[in-house]
């Protein structure tokens, strides 16, 4: 039986944490920063955790 494929988009955007959870990038960060607030901007950095209802799905996709 042959092996199963990783989706490529998905290794691109989706990081394991230590802990296994599945952590992304947000949106809203690539342009038109000018009129957001820096307020909204913080609040956008750093990873996000995969909402739980698609983690299955994901985790199927990266083969874990």
């Amino acid at each position: 039986m042959p092996k199963n494929k990783t989706h490529s988009g998905i290794k691109k955007r989706v990081k394991i944490t230590g802990t296994g959870k599945l952590t992304h990038a947000g949106s809203g960060k690539r342009h038109n920063l000018e009129k957001k607030s820096s307020k909204v901007t913080r609040r956008m950095d750093g990873a996000h955790v995969v909402a739980p209802a698609d983690v299955p799905r994901m985790r199927r996709m990266l083969g874990i």
